[in-house]
C-alpha cells in the first residue's frame, strides 16, 4: 500500500511473518470465527491470518493484498503448507475491494488488522467492509493507537525515536492513533459498533516470547529508518544507539513491553 512506512524488503516480510506467529491466536480468539463462515480479510498481507480463519470456519477466505509481491509469497506459504485450497487471494484496493457484483453484501464477517493506519481515507476502507456484509453481518476492525507503548525500564532514546515515528505517519498523511477511532469509523460507516477491548501485545522477561516482542518492535523501527530520520528530530546515529539500547533492553531481567491493538466489532444493520 502507498502509506506503508515500513518498506517490503526481505527482512520486513520476515517481521510481518513473525507477528503472525505472535497475534494470530490472540486475534482469532477475539475475532471467534464460526464454522461455515465466509470472511472477507482487508489487507491479507501473506495469507496466515486468512489461512487460519479458513481452518476455523471450514470455508475459503476471500484475501484482498494491494502488493502484488506480497500476494504471490501469500500464495507460495499457503501452497507449501498443503493451504491453498484455503486463501482465494485477490490484489487490489482495500478501499475498492475486487469483489463481483454477486458477492457484495454476502460475507458473514469482514475483517481488517494493521490497515487502517496506513491508509489516507480509513473511512473508504469500512464503509467498503460495511457494504461486503450481508445485513446482520460483523465487521472487525484491529488497528494502532501508537500512543499506548510503554518499556520500563525505558531505553533512552526511545521516546525520541518514537516521537518522530509517529511524526512519519503524519507526512505520509496517515494517522498512527486511529485504534481510537474505530467504533466511530464503524458508526459513520453505517455499522453498529458493539463491542471494542484491547489485545494485549507485550510481554516481560520471563516470558519465552519476550525477544521475539523487542526484536519487532526494532525492525519496526529499522524498516521506518529513512522517513525517521526525514522528520528531522533524531538522526541516524541516534537511531543506531537505540538500537544497541534495544539489544541491552532485551537482556535485562527486570524489562517489560507493555503494548496493546485497539479492536472494534459492529455489526451491519439488518435494515
Amino acid at each position: 500500500m502507498a502509506g506503508y512506512i515500513h518498506g517490503s524488503d526481505p527482512a520486513e516480510r520476515r517481521r510481518l511473518a513473525r507477528l503472525n506467529v505472535l497475534l494470530n491466536e490472540r486475534s482469532l480468539r477475539e475475532m471467534a470465527p464460526r464454522p461455515g463462515e465466509r470472511i472477507l480479510d482487508l489487507g491479507a498481507g501473506q495469507g496466515q491470518l486468512a489461512r487460519a480463519m479458513a481452518r476455523a470456519t471450514g470455508r475459503p477466505v476471500v484475501g484482498v493484498e494491494q502488493s502484488s509481491s506480497q500476494a504471490r509469497e501469500a500464495l507460495d506459504l499457503a501452497a507449501a503448507a498443503a493451504e491453498a485450497h484455503l486463501l482465494d487471494l485477490r490484489v487490489g484496493d482495500a478501499a475498492d475491494p475486487p469483489l463481483g457484483e454477486a458477492e457484495w453484501g454476502t460475507f458473514d464477517l469482514a475483517h481488517a488488522r494493521f490497515l487502517l493506519e496506513h491508509v489516507p481515507e480509513p473511512e473508504r476502507v469500512v464503509e467498503a467492509m460495511v457494504r461486503a456484509v450481508r445485513p446482520g453481518g460483523r465487521i472487525v476492525l484491529s488497528d494502532d493507537d501508537h500512543d499506548v507503548l510503554r518499556l520500563h525500564p525505558e531505553p533512552p532514546g526511545l521516546r525520541a525515536a518514537w516521537e518522530a515515528f509517529l511524526r512519519s505517519y503524519d507526512r505520509n498523511g496517515n494517522d498512527p492513533f486511529v485504534g481510537r477511532r474505530l467504533a466511530a469509523l464503524l458508526h459513520r460507516a453505517g455499522a453498529l459498533p458493539s463491542r471494542i477491548t484491547w489485545v494485549f501485545f507485550g510481554a516481560c522477561a520471563g516470558e519465552p516470547d519476550f525477544p521475539a516482542f523487542v526484536e519487532n518492535l526494532s525492525q519496526n523501527l529499522r524498516g521506518a529508518r529513512e522517513l525517521i530520520a526525514g522528520t528531522g528530530l533524531v538522526d541516524g546515529p541516534a537511531l543506531e544507539r537505540l538500537a544497541e539500547e534495544l539489544r541491552s533492553f532485551a537482556e535485562r531481567p527486570d524489562a517489560a513491553i507493555w503494548y496493546a491493538m485497539a479492536w472494534a466489532e459492529g455489526t451491519r444493520p439488518e435494515r
